[in-house]
């Protein structure tokens, strides 16, 4: 199944908020995380393509259709892929339980990790309030975070001009702002309690773009982040371990790896001048298909 004998292999890969049809929409650095890992499983856990956009003008530059065409490569070399669409491509919905060119649509799933663990993966508008009951104000938000998005791609424009690295100036504010670290906190407390109901041992969302994993008491709380801010992915390994990705220190991480050191213990090259190095794992001898079912 492996594109690349150096990529690294993990057993599920968990993507959501990548917001195709945007130019906040980080395509190029999410085709190079794509390069760099093989999954068996992959869970897509909505708004993927963001069709609020869409509808108000088309914007699809061809390494959108690259990341279209790199995720159904995968699908053919034999990863199984589950779309769960969010708000922002909730026009799926319509088409729940339904395969397209092996791609699964599922409103919610219940993963069940290589440790016996099981996951309930859901994008998470469903417990936004502001989407489910105010969509106009929803709406003018988007606006603003689009806004915010625009400034954020130019000043990494000029980061990368002077060999820096990503990074997010939408996600450090949204942190200092309080209602917003308030409302994250009600957020992950609402989809706790679902995954409680669903009698699973934790959840995996998006929605908020805010990547974490963390123990809320005895429940596991996954969240993928996005592909427009933080540049983030969950995966699980195949000893049923989950990890958060954050692309671009992974990326810097793994290119010190890489390089030969100096005397002083420092690598021979500014690691911003290198391309992305993919972190290699043995093969694990109880590698195999994830199991899921959906959620009734």
């Amino acid at each position: 199944m492996a594109e690349d004998a150096d990529a690294l292999r993990v057993r599920t890969l968990f993507l959501s908020d990548i917001h195709l049809g945007t130019k906040g929409c980080q395509a190029e650095l999410l085709l190079d995380f794509l390069r760099a890992v093989d999954a068996d499983e992959i869970y897509l856990v909505g708004d993927i393509v963001d069709g609020w956009k869409l509808r108000s003008g088309w914007y699809w530059p061809q390494a959108h259709n690259d990341v279209v065409q790199k995720l159904l490569r995968k699908v053919r070399k034999g990863s199984r892929l589950v779309y769960v669409p969010g708000n922002h491509d909730e026009f799926l919905r319509d088409f729940l339980d339904m395969h397209f060119g092996g791609i699964e649509i599922q409103d919610q799933v219940l993963h069940e990790a290589a440790d016996g663990k099981r996951y309930l993966v859901i994008h998470g508008d469903q417990f936004d309030l502001v989407v489910r009951h105010a969509r106009w104000l929803a709406l003018l938000g988007d606006g603003a975070y689009t806004a915010a998005l625009f400034v954020n791609t130019h000043l990494n424009w000029v980061r990368r001009r002077l060999g820096l690295t990503y990074w997010s100036l939408s996600a450090w504010a949204k942190l200092k702002v309080k209602n917003a670290v308030n409302f994250i906190g009600r957020f992950e407390e609402f989809l706790i309690a679902e995954a409680r109901r669903a009698e699973a041992d934790g959840v995996i969302c998006g929605h908020i773009h805010h990547a974490a994993s963390r123990m809320v008491g005895d429940m596991h709380y996954l969240n993928t982040g996005d592909w427009v801010e933080s540049c983030t992915a969950v995966v699980e390994h195949y000893d049923g371990a989950m990890e958060v990705i954050r692309f671009a220190e992974w990326t810097r991480a793994n290119a010190e790896a890489a390089l030969p050191l100096t005397s002083q213990g420092r690598p021979v090259a500014p690691v911003e001048e290198l391309a992305p190095a993919a972190r290699t794992l043995p093969e694990h001898p109880a590698a195999g298909t994830a199991s899921a079912r959906a959620v009734a």
